[in-house]
């Protein structure tokens, strides 16, 4: 069998695209559940964490969000909150029924902006064996207080120009999901831009803009709070430099957690996707994982 497969499963109707990552195992075995961040898709070093874990012996499932890459999904770049949520739940599902996969050793794995929705869905999915949060968006209100007042001022009346246009059933009015200080788009850290679109490899099928109206949407989402429910192992890698999630917010919420397990790196919100930074976080992502949902289960 491929190291890789292409599969697909459906989400309210709506075709999501995935790879399947398969170890070498004449058995079923634990899977991780994977889905990026803010208008990214699987292909910005997604990849490079799954490898990593398939040759740990699990087996992965990475997808994109309905409207973004691979996925079906009209208007493009329409990034909802709760349409994600409902892929994390298809996703998980789809999982589940996989024959190389034991449903009940699922572990759900985000980063950035999905980190904070695999914070909801372990909250709702007490069957998840585990969960891994990577420089969490956990705090809407945190986030917004990070960014420069113009440029909030900016971001919202284009966001509002988007609503009107949803309701009146004109084409989604865009806005850069990144961009450099000052310029009218959802992250304008000093590292968003060159970290952000430096994870997007030759040809993918990326655009750096979602449709406006989830600016609106972000500042009142918390999906931190919800880290109090969350019943099963979860592990919070968080990098002390973020520009994007700040981390004072982060410990605050995440320190919550039942069994909360929090792994702190001196790196900012993009780094950890390569170089050293990466090997450091995907040695520990590794290790947690062998401890709470080893490979072999003892007879």
């Amino acid at each position: 069998m491929p190291e890789r497969l292409d599969v697909s499963f459906r989400s309210e109707g709506t075709t999501c695209a995935a790879w399947l990552y398969v170890p070498d195992s004449p058995q079923p075995g634990p899977a991780i559940v994977m889905a990026h961040g803010l208008g990214a898709i699987r292909a910005m070093r997604l990849d490079a964490f799954a490898e990593r874990f398939r040759a740990a012996g699990y087996a992965c499932l990475v997808f994109d969000y309905r409207h973004f890459g691979d996925s079906d999904g009209e208007p493009r770049q329409l990034l909802s909150i709760g349409r994600q949520l409902e892929d994390w739940k298809a996703a998980i599902a789809f999982a589940r029924q996989r024959p190389e996969i034991d449903p009940d050793r699922v572990v759900a794995w985000g980063t950035s902006f999905g980190g904070g929705h695999v914070i909801v869905t372990a909250a709702q999915d007490p069957r998840l064996a585990a969960a891994i949060a990577q420089c969490p968006f956990t705090d809407g209100i945190a986030s917004g207080l990070s960014v420069d007042p113009i440029t909030s001022a900016k971001v919202t009346a284009r966001a509002l120009r988007d609503v009107v246009a949803s309701r009146t059933g004109r084409p989604p009015v865009m806005i850069a999901t990144s961009g450099p200080p000052g310029s009218t788009a959802l992250m304008t850290a000093a590292d968003a831009e060159p970290g952000y679109l430096g994870l997007v490899p030759d040809a993918a099928p990326f655009a750096n803009q979602v449709a406006a109206r989830v600016a609106l949407a972000i500042m009142a989402h918390r999906p931190g709070r919800q880290a109090a429910k969350v019943r099963c192992p979860i592990l919070f890698s968080v990098c002390d430099e973020d520009s994007v999630a700040p981390s004072g917010a982060t410990l605050r919420h995440v320190a919550r957690a039942p069994r909360g397990e929090i792994r702190r790196y001196p790196d900012g919100h993009f780094a950890i996707y390569s170089g050293d930074a990466f090997e450091r976080v995907i040695a520990d992502q590794i290790e947690f994982l062998q401890r709470h949902v080893p490979v072999t289960v003892a007879a």
